[in-house]
């Protein structure tokens, strides 16, 4: 069997919803710039590439469309390669690592892009919820239409896991990351982005922004979680 290797990571910088940097970049622009750095970073002839997988949580909208194969051409790669999404929802981008590891190892093709792409400010507040739910599910399984935050809440106590634990474990998180993040170990991943963004402010406006990282907070401690 085939080993499947990654070669070359990227990742544009994490940014604010809805007031930072990405708030007026499409899904196509923005997961074309991944793909476009990755595929540079391996030193790969871009007609090389089998397939472009990309995992999205909400696939409308400014990610619709098959935003897989929109950032394979943003990218500037030719039409030629294919591209795809997968949803798998806070997975999918993994999913798809998995999908191209499995179909390298089976000898289907040899060269992939895979990862994710997101923008909860182009897409969350313009979701379509028209028959947004199924009769059968809502009656006999609805919790496959619940936030996250209901899930944890739901499966916390089921599992004997207090409010107290949880807070500690996601500002260790924060911390870990923020330590990381000082010590310089997220730059050998990351690129330098210039976009538009729109400004929040009254009257509104357009700005072109240098982009840089603008999470995790450094000020998250388990007490303030309350």
């Amino acid at each position: 069997m085939t080993d499947a290797l990654i070669v070359s990571t990227a990742r544009t910088p994490l940014t604010k919803s809805w007031k930072d940097s990405f708030n007026m970049t499409h899904g196509a622009t923005l997961g074309g710039l991944a793909v476009k750095e990755a595929v540079a970073r391996a030193g790969l002839d871009p007609g090389a590439v089998d397939d472009v997988l990309l995992g999205c949580s909400n696939p409308e909208g400014a990610t619709g469309w098959s935003v897989g194969r929109q950032a394979a051409l943003r990218a500037g790669l030719p039409v030629t390669v294919a591209g795809t999404t997968v949803n798998r929802f806070c997975s999918n981008g993994l999913q798809t690592i998995a999908l191209a590891s499995q179909r390298i190892k089976t000898g289907e093709a040899e060269v992939f892009v895979a990862g994710g792409v997101e923008s909860i400010s182009c897409v969350q507040n313009e979701v379509n919820w028209h028959m947004f739910t199924d009769g059968w599910l809502n009656a006999y399984t609805p919790e496959i239409y619940w936030p996250m935050l209901k899930t944890a809440e739901t499966v916390a106590p089921r599992c004997g896991i207090p409010r107290e634990r949880m807070d500690e474990y996601g500002a260790a998180g924060q911390q870990k990351a923020c330590a990381a993040q000082a010590a310089g170990l997220f730059w050998e991943e990351l690129f330098s982005v210039i976009t538009q963004m729109v400004t929040m402010c009254v009257g509104g406006g357009m700005g072109a922004a240098g982009i840089f990282e603008e999470f995790p907070s450094g000020d998250s401690m388990r007490q303030a979680l309350r």
